[in-house]
């Protein structure tokens, strides 16, 4: 679709798949940007594909030409974003650029690791050890880091994973 522009839908509570079967089912092109998201379970870790933006949507809307009213009464959709009566367009180059950092699975990726050196000063965000202040010692493998924590009269090298630390 030559003049169609991006626009954004926010969905009912987990009714992502939902509301884009029923706009692909009216001929709108869609865009769900989903990432894989690590989930531990009793002593078990897997990977789940999430949204990236949780009940929102991207949706491709040419309104001279196709009749984006209906969007607002499709059946998963809660509404259609939108400045006054007029729908809110999406930037150029947001949704290219999100399109961009997908894998050849399809799901955005992003760097996991944090841009530390060793000898950074780091704040623990959860867990066991929340709020306790540190050094980034190393990456210990692809999901965890290395960091010194002063406990017990000296420094403990303790291995967490890489999103549960940030620059103190």
């Amino acid at each position: 679709m030559s003049g169609s522009r991006w626009y954004v839908v926010q969905t009912q509570v987990n009714g992502e798949a939902k509301a884009a079967t029923n706009l692909v089912r009216q001929g709108f092109e869609i865009y769900l940007p989903r990432y894989l998201k690590r989930r531990r379970h009793a002593r078990k870790t897997e990977w789940t594909a999430r949204p990236l933006f949780p009940r929102y949507m991207f949706v491709a809307i040419d309104t001279t030409v196709q009749r984006w009213r209906s969007i607002q009464s499709t059946f998963g959709v809660a509404q259609l974003v939108s400045h006054g009566d007029a729908p809110a367009t999406v930037p150029r180059g947001v949704v290219e650029a999100l399109k961009a950092r997908e894998d050849e699975k399809g799901f955005v990726r992003f760097d996991a690791a944090p841009a530390l050196v060793p000898g950074d000063k780091v704040r623990v965000l959860a867990g066991a050890f929340m709020d306790s202040a540190g050094l980034f010692n190393g990456l210990a493998d692809h999901d965890r880091v290395s960091i010194l924590l002063d406990m017990l009269g000296g420094k403990v090298r303790v291995l967490l994973d890489a999103d549960l630390i940030a620059a103190a």
